[in-house]
Order: structure tokens, then C-alpha cells, then sequence
């Protein structure tokens, strides 16, 4: 049986939603992991928007589906409540400002032929990211496990299997799925429902550049497509198709250029995928970085609106239940291990271990004294922080 209907599910109007994931887009620092952090915290925990089932049936449907997790979610999550159109508005207010912030840094960038402060941005900034990552799984873990010791063990296998291969592997969120879904309904019941027909679900210049090439604009559309509907796993699973792609095989960037579009990504705020955006811009300009964030995103819009309605409307039944907390015990397994290797790429001195151990006290004092105006925005406070102390210990 699924859960019951949130306490105040019918107070997340079309308007609430899209002004949520509109000042999610533009204040959620952390990544992909922190991201679906915030979610559970604002729409299940504190708003009460959202069910614990619907959370987890969310995350499991992003787990498995190629595409950025973050994105995904968000765009299931206002499926669930205000349909495709809800789906629809909430993608563009989730992805607005993050695009616009890659846009206008990447316009600066350009100008200015490069940015060594990035460098020193990302040095303050990585680590108090990990400090948000670190609250964002602890919070997560007993969501989608609770005391459940099968779904502790797929969990830890799985956390296990990412952190020794270094990525997030979507046959091992399958295999999870069909183990607790095996365990618990029987190899015999389920051979049974299939054989009876029972639905299965498959899963200016610098603005406009002058030599702007419409084959250029269309190759960019193709490969960022190609790049939101095969790489699965977290945002961050998609660096290593990007750098293949835009460096070794293309030569559209250099490799000082992409580690820069990658940090970009990183200390922006909203899903890390923008990075598409930055590297479009240095590519074609505007219309590169609006092809690029079209493309990537497009497969993720899709993966979520065409299964959502056939998923609603068979989530009830035992086996896909039993399917749904498999996969979302091994997506929390997941995003533990991932945490352990974004802080080993993140914290490289004593100095970033100091920034992540302060940064996850004052996030944690913040939560609990609740001082007035910094509790509303205590991550990007802490960021903001982190970036400064970032330029002053390394510089513009």
C-alpha cells in the first residue's frame, strides 16, 4: 500500500511550486546530492508538500532514468502535484537562474580571457559544499532505509560498489530494485503476475559570435541530448562524457577551459549540469549555451512526464513497491559513497578540512538556534563565506 496524502498537499499550488524550485534554482548550493537534500527537507519535512512515498518513489524513478538526479526529481515532485504543467513551469524556474548566473560568468570570463579566481572561489567554496552534501545524506539515509536490514544491506552495497568503481552505475540500481522486489513478493508470485498480463514499466561579439555556424549549433544540440539521455547517476556523472566529448574527440575546449566550465558548475547554484551552459557559451555564444542547456535537459523533461502517469497509476501494487524501495535503498547507498568521493576531490589541505569542519558547525548551529534572516538562506550564507575566505587565503 502506498502512504498516506501530505498533511498540507493541497497548499502546493501551481504558484507555491514554481516559486519554490524558482529560489531553489537560485539559492540551492551543494550539487546533486545536496540538492535532493533540500528537497526532502522543504517539501517533505518542514512544508509537508510532499509524502515520504511520493519522495522515495521520486527518487528511485530519477536513480533509474538516465539524466542529471536533481533535475529529475524536482520535475517529478511537481508532476505528483500540479501535473505535466507543473512539471513544465517548475523545470524552467529550476534551471532559470542557474542558466542565467552560468551566462553572465561565462560572459565575463570570455572578456576577460579567463578567471584565476575561480580557482579561489572553488577553494573556499568545494569545502563548505561537502559540509551541505554531509547534512543533505545524513537526513536521507533513514528516509529511504529506516531499520529495514534488507534495505540497509542494499544500501551499503551499493554505497560499496560506487565508492570503489568511482561511479554510479544504473544496472546496480536495477539489480537492487529486483532483489528486494524478488525477497519480498517471491519469485513464484511474480512470474505469475507477468504471465497474467500485469503492466510492466520501462524504466554583442561575445554574445553572438560573428563566425557562429548553424552546423556548429546543431552538433552542440545532438551531443547534449546525447549527454542527458545516456550518462546515468548523479550530475556529476556526466563530467566524464562531457570531457570525452567537448576535449578528446571534438577540440571545442581546452582543458583549462573545461575544468573551468566544471568549476563554474560547482560553486553555482542549482543542478551542476549547467556546466552545459558555461561550456555552450564558450562554444557558440548565447545560442550555445541556450542549445546546450536545451539538450541536456530535454531527455530528463521526458524520462519523467511519459512513465509518471503509468507509474501513478500502478504505484499502489506490491511488486512495484517493493521495486521502488529497493531502488531507492541503493540510491541513498549512492549518495553516501558519493560524498565520500566528491570531499577526497573537494578538501586537498588542512586549510579545506578546516573550511568544511566550520562550515558544517555553522550550518548546524544555524539549524538549531534559528537566528533570524540567516535561517531562511543558511547555505548560500555559508557559501558566500566560504568563497570570500576562498579569494582572501588564495586571491583574485
Amino acid at each position: 500500500m502506498s502512504g498516506p496524502k501530505a498533511e498540507h498537499a493541497d497548499e502546493a499550488t501551481l504558484r507555491r511550486i514554481c516559486a519554490y524550485f524558482l529560489r531553489l534554482g537560485a539559492l540551492g548550493f551543494g550539487g546533486p546530492v545536496a540538492l535532493v537534500g533540500y528537497m526532502q527537507r522543504d517539501l517533505v519535512t518542514d512544508r509537508r508538500w510532499i509524502s515520504e512515498h511520493e519522495y522515495r518513489d521520486g527518487l528511485a524513478i530519477a536513480q533509474m532514468a538516465p539524466g542529471p538526479l536533481a533535475a529529475q526529481l524536482a520535475m517529478w515532485l511537481a508532476f505528483v502535484r500540479q501535473g505535466i504543467r507543473g512539471a513544465t513551469l517548475a523545470s524552467f524556474a529550476f534551471v532559470g537562474p542557474p542558466f542565467l548566473i552560468t551566462v553572465t560568468l561565462a560572459a565575463i570570463y570570455v572578456a576577460a580571457g579567463g578567471a584565476t579566481w575561480l580557482a579561489s572561489l572553488f577553494y573556499g567554496i568545494a569545502p563548505a559544499a561537502i559540509a551541505i552534501i554531509v547534512i543533505a545524506a545524513y537526513r536521507l539515509l533513514p528516509l529511504t532505509v529506516g531499520r529495514d536490514p534488507l534495505l540497509i544491506s542494499v544500501a551499503a552495497a551499493v554505497g560499496l560498489l560506487t565508492f570503489l568503481t568511482r561511479s554510479e552505475i544504473a544496472l546496480a540500481f536495477l539489480t537492487a530494485g529486483f532483489v528486494v522486489l524478488i525477497v519480498r513478493v517471491g519469485a513464484g508470485p511474480l512470474l505469475e503476475r507477468l504471465r497474467s498480463g500485469a503492466p510492466a514499466m520501462v524504466p554583442l561579439e561575445i554574445l553572438w559570435p560573428a563566425s557562429l555556424q548553424l552546423p556548429v549549433l546543431a552538433d552542440l544540440t545532438l551531443f547534449f541530448i546525447k549527454a542527458g539521455a545516456f550518462v546515468f547517476g548523479s550530475g556529476l556523472a556526466i563530467v566524464p562524457f562531457l570531457h570525452e566529448g567537448l576535449v578528446a574527440d571534438t577540440r571545442w575546449l581546452s582543458e583549462q577551459q573545461f575544468l573551468d566550465a566544471v568549476a563554474v558548475g560547482l560553486i553555482t547554484p542549482g543542478p551542476i549540469v549547467i556546466t552545459a551552459a558555461f561550456a555552450g557559451f564558450l562554444i557558440a555564444g548565447l545560442p550555445g549555451a541556450f542549445v546546450a542547456s536545451f539538450g541536456v535537459f530535454l531527455p530528463v523533461y521526458l524520462f519523467v512526464i511519459i512513465p509518471a502517469p503509468l507509474f501513478l497509476r500502478h504505484k499502489d501494487a506490491v511488486p512495484v513497491r517493493a521495486f521502488v524501495a529497493g531502488v531507492s535503498a541503493a540510491a541513498a547507498g549512492a549518495i553516501v559513497a558519493a560524498t565520500g568521493i566528491l570531499g577526497q576531490q573537494a578538501i586537498r589541505d588542512l586549510t579545506g578540512v578546516a573550511i568544511a569542519v566550520a562550515a558544517l558547525l555553522a550550518l548546524l548551529a544555524i539549524r538549531r538556534f534559528r537566528p533570524p534572516v540567516i535561517t531562511r538562506l543558511a547555505e548560500p550564507f555559508v557559501v558566500a563565506c566560504a568563497g570570500a575566505i576562498g579569494l582572501a587565503l588564495r586571491g583574485v
